[in-house]
Formats: structure tokens, sequence, C-alpha cells
């Protein structure tokens, strides 16, 4: 058995060594892994999420079954020191030494800092790495609590490109006011052509944050109260309490210095086509690695550096080319789409520039096509700064020949909805005119147009003719193509594109949602609301057959009991509810319920928590504190909770609909009540936003919550609405959730007021009722939605649909419509009914559920009913 050390736990190489263990099926390598940080490899791409309060765990890097493999060993936090090339041995800081057969440097780059007077004065850091980000997030907090500061703290973030920009929206979202420093003309000189970094810069500022470019940064001093003084080139002084670097990064090549490896002129290993240095048993890859002297920031060339590398390790043949190295981008900055991709600056000679600036949309795009056959002047410039931002009458009097549509590359801002089908052009003929693939409204390129050998998901490489083929093996659905091929795993923009594959491949993926019903769950809402249907009978005679199922029973009973149809125990919905519903109270292992009365935003007084006590005790009742800040009663048998609500809605408390598809809890910290650090009244909008959403019906059941300040205490980005807020308003967020994928929410709008958000906020949940799926959280269903968040905001917020008007009716419906379910069921002997053990012994308790006492209180008795109950714990019974 061979070894190989790979130096670096990042992105490349974590890539690395999953792509070596995958294809190693006969275990010819033990690979051993030396880490700098003692952190397991995460996401550095998506760094600045961490601020937006993505924990480390979500940011990790898949590597489960790398830790439990016996052939992978790690060792973090112990960097190495020095590479004996002739002894073939690496040694750590700690002193610990490892033989190779093979040697992979993957060491990444550090930052570049600038080298001015004052640079390691306390407040000022780099942005690389998650320790960095909890050093800065330290600081901004201690600049935000000082009680003399008048106004928000401030930061100078050096650097405007990629990571320059991502670290500005990171100190905005830590509560500073961000002021960025680029040394270039531009922002992301880089990625972005002048008319694209002009536009860039004008949407960057209308956020909030000030731009100065053609200046760098000369000094830095201290000044009162820690506080830092900025001086520039032009000798503007820029006060802040942070200074940030993100200046760009450089090659950390400094191990193969130190062992004679020859390195580029601009820093990084010398590497040939093979990824291998002048020694044949070393390596190199990612971002420390110079292929013909070039290095890459970028993680997609460090993917295919690695993937190479793995090739060759096992024998294999594979060789990197440079010009196809995919270095395309795509993000979004501030809540501005970039992207770039192929020959975006037109470098190639004799390369056409189209380009639609449309100032008034705000959106700036640009595709250079060739190879060109010219026949007198330049480029075509369709800027026209005068008109519409189109000339179209460039082409005709240039004398140039306008059949050239070979794609070369592209810039857009402000819209980068159709990077995804058009960067997989780049190199192939365009299939339309490239106006109209750029023009708003225009044509949106089509997948069949793209030959087997473009690349669909640069980030991975992976073809379309690998995905067609991955669907011809059975892969039908898009988390199929994902887990097969790895295409969307990574920053996800090629997914549209995954979709039309499999469109056009035939794929015909059902919207039956059950055998009953031919429809959708959204076509049978718009069925039942459209023609007054009040009964599952009524629906299934007219647009099903057969008798119904427990899969389509609950989804109609949801829809009828969304559009205000009575309680969900009258007539005919009795029958259609699952066992929770059925009882209203959620059903355990043991055959018992649990009771959760509503606390809305957490606020109860002291003679409600009284009233709570005294039930649970009564009736011997387990409880718990949940974490949407509400109190769960465990073991209440069906024949007791009537008589449990009646002392709860006595006490002036309601169902909690913790059984149901429906509102949860909107959890809440304490705001402006308490909190020092609180700008709005969580508390308050928390009361009132479960008031108003209490017993909605959904396709799943919905969570919230409002934080008081952008500490984020309630964790609002982690529900599927969430909200934040502002020294002016409130920040809205959609379609995060926990569970078994967890996700982030998005930014829907920002420091709107009270009545825009609660406006807002009823359109998306009516909207999402109307359209998701069964069973379909809202984080899935935006992210399965054509044009994801952009189409949402355009629908709820722009009224793209002209159904805004609509949606608002059906909120003020159910608003206007709502009754407690329990009290429901009290005031009615019909359905008290429906509350015994047995029906031919309605007085008779279960004599199956038996309780032990632990931790102090009633639990499930362990192991089956018939089992006896463990010595030495005293048996209770459930009264």
């Amino acid at each position: 058995m061979s070894r190989l050390v790979v130096v670096g736990n990042g992105m490349v190489g974590h890539r690395l060594v999953a792509a070596l263990r995958d294809r190693d099926t006969a275990g010819h390598w033990e690979i051993t892994v030396v880490g700098e940080e003692p952190r397991r490899a995460y996401d550095r791409v998506a760094l600045s999420s961490y601020v937006d309060g993505r924990s480390e765990e979500e940011l990790r890097l898949d590597d489960e079954g790398l830790r439990d493999d016996p052939l992978v060993t790690y060792h973090l936090g112990d960097a190495v020191a020095a590479i004996d090339r002739d002894a073939h041995r690496v040694r750590t800081a700690s002193g610990r030494t490892f033989g190779y057969d093979a040697l992979v440097l993957a060491t990444g780059s550090h930052p570049f800092v600038p080298p001015v007077q004052g640079r390691d004065l306390p407040g000022c850091f780099v942005y690389r790495t998650l320790d960095d980000l909890d050093a800065i997030t330290e600081a901004a907090a201690a600049a935000s609590a000082d009680p003399d500061r008048k106004g928000r703290p401030s930061a100078v973030v050096v650097g405007g490109g990629l990571l320059g920009l991502e670290a500005a929206r990171a100190m905005r979202l830590l509560g500073l006011s961000p002021q960025v420093v680029e040394i270039a003309p531009r922002l992301m000189p880089v990625q972005v052509d002048p008319g694209g970094g002009a536009l860039l810069r004008r949407l960057v500022t209308e956020q909030g944050i000030s731009v100065r470019t053609g200046v760098s940064l000369t000094g830095i001093t201290a000044a009162d109260r820690g506080r830092l003084v900025a001086t520039l080139s032009d000798g503007v002084e820029l006060d802040a309490d942070l200074v940030v670097f993100s200046a760009g990064i450089r090659p950390a090549d400094q191990l193969a210095r130190a062992c004679g490896l020859p390195v580029g002129e601009r820093g990084g290993v010398l590497v040939d086509d093979r990824c291998r240095t002048r020694d044949e048993a070393v390596w190199a890859i990612g971002e420390c690695a110079a292929l013909e002297g070039r290095t890459y920031g970028l993680v997609a060339p460090g993917y295919a550096m690695a993937e190479v590398v793995a090739d060759r390790l096992l024998g294999g043949a594979a060789r990197m080319t440079p010009g196809e190295l995919d270095t395309s981008t795509r993000l979004k900055l501030l809540g501005v789409d970039v992207a770039s991709f192929g020959d975006a600056h037109a470098t190639t000679e004799g390369a056409l520039e189209i380009v639609v600036d449309d100032p008034v949309a705000g959106t700036y795009s640009k595709l250079v096509v060739g190879p060109p056959r010219v026949g007198g002047g330049a480029g075509i410039d369709t800027t026209a700064p005068t008109g519409a931002g189109i000339d179209t009458t460039a082409p005709t009097g240039a004398g140039i020949d306008t059949t050239a549509r070979t794609l070369l590359g592209g810039v857009l801002v402000g819209d980068a909805s159709r990077y995804g089908s058009l960067r997989p052009l780049v190199g192939s003929a365009l299939p339309a005119d490239p106006v109209t693939l750029i023009s708003t409204g225009g044509l949106d390129p089509d997948a069949s147009a793209l030959p087997d050998s473009a690349q669909v998901c640069s980030c991975n490489a992976v073809t379309k003719g690998t995905l067609c083929a991955a669907i011809d093996d059975g892969a039908h659905d898009v988390p199929a193509l994902k887990a097969c091929t790895r295409a969307g795993t990574t920053c996800g923009s090629c997914v549209p594109t995954l979709k039309k594959l499999l469109e056009q491949q035939g794929v015909e993926v059902s919207k039956a949602l059950c055998e009953h019903f031919d429809r959708s769950r959204a076509e049978l809402f718009q069925i039942v609301a459209g023609a007054a249907i009040t009964s599952f009978s009524e629906l299934i005679a007219k647009h099903g057959r057969g008798t119904g199922c427990d899969i389509c029973k609950p989804v109609v009973a949801s829809i009828l009991a969304s559009l205000g149809n009575g309680h969900i125990h009258d007539g005919e919905q009795a029958s259609l509810q699952d066992t929770n519903d059925h009882f209203l109270a959620n059903m355990q292992r043991n055959g018992t319920y649990s009771v959760v009365p509503r606390i809305a935003g957490g606020e109860v007084t002291p003679e409600g928590l009284i009233v709570i006590g005294e039930v649970a005790r009564d009736f011997g009742l387990y409880t718990k504190i949940t974490g949407g800040q509400r109190i769960d009663m465990f073991g209440a048998r069906v024949d007791d909770l009537p008589a449990i609500w009646r002392r709860l809605v006595d006490a002036g408390f309601e169902s909690g609909h913790a059984y149901g598809k429906s509102l949860r809890t909107v959890k809440s910290c304490v705001g402006t009540t308490w909190c020092r650090y609180g700008v709005q009244d969580s508390v308050g909008m928390a009361v009132e936003l479960e008031l108003r959403y209490r017993g909605l019906r959904s396709p799943h059941k919905l969570k919230s919550g409002v934080s008081g300040c952008a500490r984020e205490c309630a964790e609002a980005r982690s529900k599927d609405f969430g909200v934040i807020a502002t020294e002016t308003g409130w920040n809205l967020y959609v379609g995060g959730n926990g569970g078994f994928t967890p996700r982030h929410a998005e930014l829907l709008v920002s420091d709107v007021d009270s009545e825009t958000l609660i406006r807002t906020i009823d359109r998306f949940l009516m909207f999402y009722i109307r359209t998701a799926d069964r069973l379909q959280r809202t984080a899935p269903w935006i992210e399965s939605m054509e044009g994801g968040l952009d189409h949402l905001r355009s629908v709820i917020v722009d009224d793209s649909l002209g159904i805004c008007a609509e949606l608002d009716a059906a909120m003020a419906r159910h608003v206007d419509s709502y009754a407690d379910e329990w009290a429901g069921v009290l005031d009615d002997p019909e359905k008290l009914s429906r509350f015994v053990s047995f029906v031919n012994a309605p007085d008779a308790p279960d004599p199956t559920i038996r309780f032990v006492r632990e931790r102090g209180q009633n639990v499930p008795a362990p192991g089956r009913p018939d089992e006896p109950v463990l010595i030495g714990l005293p048996e209770v019974s459930p009264r």
C-alpha cells in the first residue's frame, strides 16, 4: 500500500481525498491529511453566510464517510513546518513526522495585506477564515456596545473585489457602516468591465455602502476610544472602528520555496499539465499551484486539478488544459446579481462585444462573440447612453460580419438569471441573435442547443453528455442527477439547466397527487377555490376516482380548511383528518397525546404559568419548554383531552396547533422591552404575527421568528419566514427551515415598515398555500420555483401576476373567520363524543398505558405495554 500525504484540508484538498477514495476501490492509497486550521473542511465560498447566521456545522463539507474511512487519517490544527524531499517525509509544527510516497500541496492562499503603517494595530483584521470572522464579530459587538457612541459604528474594507464586497456585506450584517476602498478604477475589476462596474457601483451605493475607487490605503493611525483613522492616497481620512483587509490573495507557497521547488514569477508552486512539480513525488493543486505560471483563485479550477491528480495517482492519463479551465463566477453581492464567464474582457483577437445597458431597470448585459470576420471597424457598441440603451445600427455601420455567433464570454450585472443557460454555450454557436438573448424579456437559450461536450456544471466539470447519460440510466429528477453526477451540488447555478435537460430528454414527472387524483395539490387547490367545492366527496366525484386514501384525504382536508370551510371536525371533514388532526393533539409513541397551548411570542403571565402547572400536576403530565418558546405537556389520555382543554381555555389559552400542518410558533427575543441592543419591539411583532396567522392551514408546518436586532437571538433566518429589526424598520427573510436539509432563509424585502411587512407576509403565505406541493416546506418550494426568490418577489411585491389583491383578501378572510379549535370541540357535544378510549366503554381508561417516574416526572413505561415496569421506579397512575 502506498502512502499519500495531503497538506491542507480546505475545499480543494477535501475534494482530492473524496475523489481518490471514490475511485480507489482496491485501496492502493493510505491517505494522511494534515491541516493548519483545527476545524474540519468547510465551504469558504459561503464564508459571509457565517455572519448571516449559518453555523460552522452547516458550512462543513460532507466528510462523514471520509472520517470513518480506515484509509484516511486527519491531523488538524498542526501545520506542516518542513518538507524533506530526499527522505520523503514532512514534519509538523508539533514535531510529528509523516512519510510519503506521494505528497500533494493543497495549502491554498493567504490574504494580501498592503505594507502600510498601522496595519497591525488593534482593530485591523483580515477576512479569510472562520477564526477571522469570529474576531471581527467580537470587535463589532464591542464597538456597538460603546455607551458613548453616537450613530452606527463603521468599518473600512480595503478591497473591492469578490471577497471585498463579501466582507462589506458581512460588516453590514454585523451592524456596521462599511466603506469600501478599491485601488482599481472600478469594483470587481477582474470579473466585470467598466460598464458593468459602473452599474455595480451605483447599485452597491444604493444599498448604503460608501465606495471609493481609484485610491489606495496609505496608512492607519490610532484615534480616541480605540478607533482608527484610515488615510487614503488622495488625502481623505476615514474614521473607522474596524479596518478589514480583503485586497486579494497570495499563494501559500512557503513550504515549496523552503524545500527548493520552483515557484512562478508572481508566486505559486510551478506545476505541469499533470499538476506535478519538478519533483515527481510532489504535486500541487488549488490556489497554491501555478499552472503554466498562472494561479487561479476560484474553486472550480481547484476542483479540476484535484480530479486530475486523483486520476494520475491511480495510473490515469488526465491532464490540465489551462485554456479550458472555467473561471466563471456568479454570486449575489449585497442583493445585486453579478456574473462573469469566459472571455469577459474580450481579449481574444477580433472579439466583438454586444452590450445591453439598461440604467432604468438597473441591468447590464454583455456577450463577447467571435471569431468575427472583420471588414473594418471595432466591436459593437450598443450602450447608447442617450437612448434606450441599445444601438443596433453598429453592426452594419462598422462593417462587421454579424454572422459571428460563437460565444466567447459575457458579463451580467443586476440580473444574472440567464447565466445558467449562457455559460455552458461558451465555445459554441449561439442559438439566436445575441441582443435578443440578453434583452429584457428576450429568448432564454434552450439546453438542447448545447453540445454534449458543454460543461453544464463548471464547479464539478459535469458535461451535458454525462447528464444525459445519467438520465438515460434512470436519474429522472434533479436530486437523482445531483447524487450521481455532483452537478448542482456546489453553487447551484446550473440547477435550472438540469430541469430543462430532464424535460428535453422526454422525462415526464407525474404531477398526480395519488392514484385517486391526476392533479397536483396546487391544481386541486385552484379547482376547489374556483368551483366553490366544499367537500371531499364532491371533489373526488367530479375530478377524481375511487374513495380516496391517506394521502389525498388529509391534503383535501387542509385545502378545505385553508379556504375557511368551518371547523375541521364538521360533517364529512372529520373523516378526512389524519391521527393528530383527528384528536387536535400530537400522538406520542405510547398512544398518549401531547397538549400544547399557544403562548404567542413566548409571552405568558404568572397566572397562566400557574394554570399550566396545575393542569400538568393534576393530570400527571410530563412538561417541557420547547425550542419554540412554549410549554409542551405529554402523556394525556384521549379521554382526558377535553377536560385538560377546558381548564386551559377557561384560563385564556387556546390551541397551539402543534398537531397541524399550520403555523406552529413565532419565536421572539425580548427586543426593546428589555434588551439594550434591541432596535424594535420584537415581542410585540411576534405576538401580532402569531395571532394573525394562528390556525392557518398549509401544505406543511410553518415556523417563524422575530429578532429585535442583527444579533439574531430568535434565529429568524432558520425559519419559514423570519423578521429581523433594523434601525429604520424590518427585514423579511423567507424560505428557511431546519430538519433533514437545513437551509437559511433569504432576504425578500428590507427596511420596510410594519404595515408593509405584514402585507408581504400575508401574500407570501397565501401564495405558498395555493401553489406548494403536498408536504413541501417553504425552502424546497422556493428552490423548485422557476426564477426562485426573484420570481417570488415579483409576484408578491411587484404584483407581476396581478393576484396580490386576491391574496390580501384571502388572508383577511382567514383572520376574520379564525376560531379556536379546542373551544369548538368543547361547545359541541357531537364533537366531544369522539374523545373516548373505547366506543363501547366511554368511561373506561386505556389499561395499556402505564408510566414510570424519571427525572421527577411521569414518562411512558419502557418496552411493550405488557412488559413489567422497571424495578426501582415507582409506578404511578395517569391521573
